[in-house]
């Protein structure tokens, strides 16, 4: 036996709206339920993709400091190797005029060898005595021993 039988048309209109509020109301709770589904995927996401940016920030801050570090480095190195540079530079006109000191003093001391013999003679000097003694000075000592004639 049927429980629910329309007896009038009246009856089957209203069993066919309830239907449809039935059907509705299902539809509604899917739907809702399908809501708060994509709410709590799009939490997630909304959170992994924070926690994504502030790692990213957290990143780029650190390769800021590093690239800060290393110019900074470079720059340490740059002023090192200029004063290296400078250092080399005062080094080498040292030399240079030490070189030209030095030629200039071996210039000299050629210029003065060459001099040296001609006034040699009239200054007075071990080997020669005879200016010595024309000056009234003594003669230079002797260390031969003269022979005596009684050997």
């Amino acid at each position: 036996m049927v429980l629910f039988v329309p007896r009038t048309r009246a009856a089957a209109v209203l069993r066919k709206k309830q239907i449809a509020l039935d059907n509705q109301s299902r539809m509604i709770r899917r739907l809702r339920a399908k809501l708060a589904t994509d709410r709590r995927e799009s939490t997630a996401i909304k959170e992994g993709l924070e926690n994504k940016v502030s790692s990213l920030e957290r990143e780029l801050q650190l390769l800021r400091c590093d690239n800060h570090s290393l110019r900074n480095t470079v720059t340490l190195y740059h002023k090192d190797i200029d004063r290296r540079i400078s250092q080399l530079v005062e080094a080498k006109k040292e030399h240079k005029s030490n070189q030209i000191a030095l030629e200039a003093s071996h210039t000299t001391i050629a210029g003065l060898t060459e001099i040296g013999p001609s006034r040699g003679e009239s200054y007075p000097t071990p080997n020669n005595p005879s200016l010595q003694e024309d000056n009234g000075a003594p003669a230079p000592f002797d260390d031969e021993c003269e022979e005596d004639p009684k050997d």
